[in-house]
């Protein structure tokens, strides 16, 4: 039966007019994951238009813009420079501009920008349009924890977004190195256009239909990862790491079936769980923030001068989540996320880490 339904939603997307896609969104992963989606426009003509916009906030670099550059030279020179990005990919420094009359929206700025964004593009936004986020970030709301993509659906006033999460280290995207990917699709239908324009032989995307506990897995693993850098900064091994693994997925587990309804233990099995947490422990920008946190370096200072003008969602996600779970009484049943807030927020001294590891069953 399943086969069917998804066999006749994809006939029917067949059917439909080349869709047109736009990302919303050009740093390190938004320029990245423009590659995939510019080959892919172009591989299925029947499906998606061939020119895709991509929103680039505008900056100089070397007094030239930014979007002048990739449109002529089609290469990121501040977020992903050595890799050329196809030349379908136009950069629009305008939002609204390049927002409008799209069929689907692939959303990647950072977090903290999301609402400004959404904002801008509210009025142009077509009805029915496809949105996709490949945001990993948490908001603190009077009710619990806002996700991205619930910000993005109330800011735009439509009924559905899906999400892609997965173990994703964008160099290693770009380098077309072999890696998975998890979409979490609210809509049946919208699954097959949505793997069809993120599938590649390199980049494996399987499609659920656990939308929240994907996207609570993408960013809870990067609080996790701070504390691994933490850890990392200590002097301790890999036995210790996975000690802060073993225990952050426990902890992302019980979190979100604490707060949230039909989650699926299967899904911390995908790409988007236990893969994702061990490659962001090992090689993510929020376990470096951890660690260099730990080193003497304020959070601003290791987006500034470490990854190049790159957000952090860790920190911020660690806050969130402490204040979510001090306001519900429930901080001693997660001494991790606890310990790590302490850390950064706190001033408690780093070995307070590895006291958790040494007391956790």
């Amino acid at each position: 039966m399943i086969c069917r339904l998804f066999t006749r939603s994809l006939h029917t997307l067949r059917m439909a007019a080349p869709k047109k896609v736009s990302i919303i969104g050009s740093g390190n992963w938004g320029s990245v994951i423009s590659r995939i989606v510019g080959a892919n426009v172009k591989d299925h003509p029947d499906l998606f238009q061939q020119t895709v916009q991509m929103y680039v906030y505008e900056e100089l670099i070397e007094g030239k813009k930014l979007t002048e550059i990739i449109n002529t030279e089609h290469e990121n020179v501040k977020y992903l420079k050595g890799f050329k990005l196809p030349d379908n990919i136009v950069a629009n420094p305008d939002v609204v501009d390049a927002a409008k009359d799209a069929d689907i929206l692939v959303f990647v700025v950072p977090h903290q920008f999301v609402k400004a964004v959404c904002t801008k593009m509210k009025e142009v936004v077509k009805p029915g349009v496809i949105a996709i986020s490949l945001i990993k970030g948490l908001d603190h709301a009077s009710t619990g924890i806002n996700l991205v993509s619930t910000m993005i659906k109330e800011a735009l006033e439509i009924p559905h977004v899906s999400v892609l999460m997965g173990a994703n280290l964008a160099k290693e995207v770009a380098r077309e190195m072999f890696g998975e990917a998890t979409i979490g699709c609210r809509m049946e239908e919208h699954g097959p256009i949505l793997k069809d324009l993120f599938h590649t032989d390199y980049f494996k995307i399987n499609v659920v239909s656990d939308a929240d506990t994907v996207e609570l897995c993408g960013s809870l693993k990067n609080a996790v990862a701070v504390g691994a850098g933490v850890v990392d900064a200590l002097g301790y091994g890999d036995n210790s790491k996975a000690a802060v693994i073993r225990i952050g997925l426990k902890e992302m587990i019980q979190f979100a079936r604490r707060f949230y309804d039909d989650v699926r233990l299967e899904t911390f099995f995908e790409s988007c769980g236990v893969a994702d947490l061990i490659t962001t422990c090992y090689g993510g920008r929020n376990r470096i923030a951890g660690e260099e946190f730990v080193k003497g370096k304020t959070f601003e200072e290791v987006e500034q001068y470490i990854l190049g003008g790159q957000k952090l969602q860790g920190p911020h996600t660690v806050y969130e989540v402490y204040h979510l779970l001090k306001d519900n009484d429930l901080l001693s049943e997660y001494p991790l996320f606890t310990a790590i807030y302490n850390v950064c927020f706190e001033k408690h001294p780093p070995s307070e880490m590895i006291e958790v590891l040494k007391r956790h069953l």
